[in-house]
């Protein structure tokens, strides 16, 4: 790794290249090595900047929150926009995106790793957390808009949708690797689960 790169740089080229191992491998597959060695650079580079492994996988869920946050921002700003159904169904086909399959399946897999993010998420499953309360915000705005039943429970709603679509997507990290996951059969099925879950909620013709 040249000298003079950004901390941010290098932690950035790291997460990505964890991702790659994920996608490729699984979360097995995921070790310190594996990572320097698909980022291309020495196994210290990643000790220099992390305490240990466990504090680089950890910051590597919380870095992928905040991307879910960030597209929860821009979920919201579509209320009242297409159709509640249709915005929900596409959130929850990028949400259980090969990604974050693989970052699901690194954080049961390791006992360690899910003690440190109880720091950030103390109840319920990392980033499956964050992501409810992303479709329970928009679900709210839509609520607010009209187009959601003004006695709606959108919390209860929003963690319904993402158990089931748990349910729906688990299991299918091999599939998810080969990018097939997210194809017309699956977002099909995701729309079935969603239009079920949001029957007698949704107010829009």
């Amino acid at each position: 790794m040249p000298t003079g790169v950004a901390i941010r740089d290098v932690r950035e080229q790291l997460f990505a290249a964890a991702e790659r191992v994920l996608l490729r491998a699984g979360p097995s597959a995921l070790t310190s090595r594996a990572v320097t060695t698909e980022a291309g650079c020495a196994k210290g580079v990643l000790h220099r900047h992390f305490a240990d492994f466990d504090a680089f996988l950890a910051e590597l869920v919380l870095d992928r929150i905040r991307g879910v946050e960030a597209r929860g921002a821009a979920l919201r700003e579509a209320a009242g926009a297409g159709s509640v159904v249709d915005n929900v169904t596409a959130a929850l086909t990028d949400l259980f995106g090969p990604v974050a399959l693989g970052v699901l399946g690194l954080i049961t897999s390791r006992d360690t790793l899910r003690a440190r993010l109880r720091r950030t998420t103390p109840a319920g499953v990392p980033l499956l957390t964050e992501a409810g309360s992303v479709l329970a915000a928009y679900l709210t705005a839509e609520r607010e808009l009209g187009r959601v039943a003004p006695d709606t429970d959108t919390d209860t709603l929003a963690f319904t949708l993402m158990g089931s679509g748990h349910l729906l997507f688990a299991g299918r990290e091999d599939v998810a690797r080969e990018g097939v996951a997210q194809g017309g059969v699956a977002r099909e099925a995701v729309r079935k689960v969603v239009v079920s879950v949001l029957a007698g909620a949704v107010r829009e013709p």
